[in-house]
């Protein structure tokens, strides 16, 4: 690759004589010079010709010096290698011109052999400087890429130990979860898009952030709703407890969200939660520039199908057995054996509370209920309807005393 410099200085006869001495080296293609007579000339060659890689420049000049030159190329920041040639070689002048940026200085009369390793040096560090400069921005774009699924903190624990990264694709116990905001097609469909837009960025931003601070690999963001990951790509022992942590921030969040953009007027659907814990493929599929760090395998599917089952329950976060196993004083209540769309077999399903609501007098009556429904006691209808009349807007509640009201027996669950 040729190496473009430009030599700055009002002798009339250095041009000549430099285009004579490197004839060799210009005509092999290693060097190509031009020439500007002062430095405010150079200055105009710099930002018309971007491809210079080299300044080569006398002190004394007319208009503008070169050390005034030199200054105001740190201004600009190009990136460029410079190199002072002339016959002011104090150490004052060498001085201001290293503290301006310059690589070396050459003294005149010019030894042109001196010139030229000089030349050569120079332009070698030059190189190594724009290599770690290049690797610099691969990093950055690939953190920025990075950034779009892992925390911040996942991030920074991988620049620290590369070796332990792996987004090949894998098989890895993991938990999945997946978040989607009640009709909100339908909201979209009624809002201008000067109030949707700032609405579905404030809450994906916040959403996003909890996912984030929960150790959370996200997924996908589609319109609205969120797919995310816990235990993948590394590895979290407590996955399942992270996730229903996280389900429980998301909802608190959620539910502000909710109300403070009410208060501006926008009716807005409550956000639902599915969680599922097993086996999945994770990894990137992409190829090329193309990445897409992604899951497969039923363990998201049945995650998917209990955010889209909390509809048919009353609640907003329901998460399944296997979620609930691996959790140690896990806080919740049962929903039943619920009996997916496309699933052959049940699943038992719960619903996790806050530490408060556990413990909620309401909590334990609900159970008390809930056994009795068990084992199919009468006792269990008039439970829920007490439940119901205490606290209305429990739609979990309101779903079992419908499905006893219609004849219905046990705690086995078809949805729809």
């Amino acid at each position: 690759m040729t190496a473009r410099i430009l030599v700055v200085d009002d002798e009339p006869d250095l041009e000549l004589l430099i285009v004579q001495r490197f004839r060799r080296q210009i005509r092999e293609g290693a060097f190509s010079f031009v020439f500007a007579g002062d430095g405010v000339s150079a200055l105009a060659m710099l930002e018309q010709d971007p491809t210079i890689d080299m300044v080569l420049s006398d002190i004394n000049m007319p208009r503008m010096d070169g050390l005034t030159l030199l200054g105001r190329l740190q201004e600009r920041d190009d990136n460029l290698a410079t190199v002072i040639v002339s016959a002011y070689g104090d150490m004052a002048n060498i001085r201001t011109a290293m503290n301006r940026g310059a690589f070396d200085f050459v003294t005149k009369p010019i030894d042109f052999a001196d010139l030229e390793t000089t030349i050569t040096k120079t332009l070698r560090n030059l190189e190594t400087t724009r290599g770690y400069q290049r690797r610099q921005q691969e990093a950055e774009r690939a953190r920025a890429q990075l950034a779009r699924y892992f925390s911040p903190s996942l991030i920074d624990l991988w620049t620290a130990e590369s070796e332990g990264v792996n987004l090949g694709a894998q098989r890895r116990d993991i938990t999945s979860m997946f978040t989607d905001i009640a009709s909100f097609t339908t909201l979209v469909e009624g809002l201008p898009p000067d109030t949707i837009g700032p609405l579905l960025n404030d809450y994906l931003t916040g959403m996003t952030e909890i996912v984030f601070d929960r150790g959370g690999t996200l997924v996908k963001i589609i319109g609205d709703a969120l797919n995310v990951l816990f235990g993948a790509p590394t590895d979290q022992p407590d996955h399942a407890e992270r996730a229903v942590a996280c389900a429980l921030d998301l909802d608190a969040y959620a539910e502000a969200f909710r109300v403070r953009w009410e208060d501006k007027g926008v009716a807005i659907g409550r956000t639902r939660i599915g969680i599922h814990s097993g086996p999945a493929l994770v990894g990137n599929f992409g190829g090329g520039r193309f990445f897409d760090y992604t899951a497969y395998g039923d363990t998201i599917n049945i995650a998917a199908r209990l955010e889209a089952a909390n509809k048919q329950l009353g609640t907003r976060i329901c998460v399944s057995g296997s979620v609930v196993e691996r959790i140690a004083g896990f806080r919740g209540r049962p929903v039943g054996n619920v009996l997916l769309r496309g699933r052959s077999e049940p699943l038992p399903a719960y619903e996790p509370l806050t530490v408060e609501r556990h413990a909620d007098a309401l909590t334990a009556e609900y159970m008390a209920a809930y056994t009795a429904c068990e084992t199919s006691d009468p006792t269990a209808l008039p439970s829920f309807a007490a439940l119901l009349g205490r606290d209305s807007s429990d739609g979990l509640v309101s779903f079992h005393l419908k499905r006893l009201l219609g004849g219905a027996t046990g705690v086995s669950v078809v949805l729809e």
